[in-house]
């Protein structure tokens, strides 16, 4: 990690086996003052990453440039909704017990404040696929490319450091998928499922085509920690990518929504978006969330 950006360590860290993702709603903006104590104390920022919404930092008289509310798009037969909550956290950990316990106490820390509207569990598949058995996140920059990604690397104290996170819940046609012949499967991401290797003849609706990050003007590079999910018969991916700003993660969303060229991304052939929220991660200071951005 570069010493000029305290970015919150779990961002820049490898995948955890196990992760549970929290999103909740503002009840009591009187309680907010003593609810953001309680997570400062709580949220390292590594075993517990942190964001804020904008309808939380607008409770709290303030803002922090470049953060806004997700924005629903539709597309050809797409529809990515927006699903925008006051605060998300991403616990990280090896054991689904103890995350569950550990959620629980951060939900009572921040009641009557906040409460919570839901609760994701993901989970590490072999080392990093997603249930797809590709492998997800290939092109993620490394070392200190990751870190100019994922952060922001200059500014004053409070929000150097800082990051902004696109979370979306992905529903799969698992069943629907497996059907197709592997040649078509490898099509839909533009990747051989063997050997991980780019297709040189992917179609235009490949999903490596429509996101890549150098093609766009500027580059749109961000930093994925994507994670599958399953609950009931339905099961997914958990994306999740931090970003310096959130222009990279939105024009790559609306390329792959057909918006920039009515090409539709091969992914919506058997999965679609059911949420959709962005997040402003603040930097650390001590071992614990840094909110001198937000008054604290």
């Amino acid at each position: 990690m570069s010493s000029k950006a305290p970015v919150q360590p779990g961002v820049l860290a490898p995948l955890p086996l196990q992760a549970r993702h929290l999103f909740f709603t503002l009840d009591s903006a009187a309680g907010l003052p003593a609810a953001l104590d309680a997570l400062a104390g709580q949220a390292d920022g590594e075993a517990c990453v942190a964001g804020f919404g904008a309808s939380l930092l607008q409770a709290l008289d303030t803002s922090v440039d470049g953060l806004r509310s997700f924005p629903a798009l539709s597309g050809a037969g797409v529809d990515v909704p927006s699903t925008q909550h006051a605060l998300w956290c991403w616990l990280r950990g090896e054991d689904r017990g103890e995350l569950l316990h550990r959620s629980r106490a951060l939900e009572a820390a921040l009641a009557p404040a906040l409460r919570l509207v839901q609760a994701t569990d993901a989970f590490r598949y072999r080392s990093g696929h997603d249930l797809t058995g590709y492998e997800d996140g290939t092109e993620n920059p490394e070392g200190e490319e990751a870190v100019l990604a994922a952060s922001v690397t200059e500014g004053p104290a409070g929000l150097r450091g800082g990051s902004f996170a696109a979370i979306q819940h992905w529903v799969h046609d698992l069943d629907g998928f497996e059907a197709l012949p592997e040649a078509e499967q490898d099509d839909i991401f533009g990747r051989r499922k063997s050997d991980n290797e780019e297709l040189d003849d992917a179609p235009a609706s490949a999903h490596v085509k429509r996101t890549a990050q150098e093609s766009f003007e500027p580059e749109a590079f961000v930093l994925r920690r994507s994670m599958p999910w399953a609950e009931g018969g339905e099961a997914g991916l958990v994306f999740l990518a931090f970003g310096c700003a959130l222009r990279a993660f939105e024009v790559q969303m609306r390329r792959m929504a057909g918006l920039e060229d009515g090409i539709v991304d091969g992914l919506f052939r058997f999965s679609r978006p059911v949420s959709g929220g962005y997040y402003w991660c603040p930097p650390v200071r001590a071992g614990h969330l840094d909110l001198s951005a937000l008054g604290r």
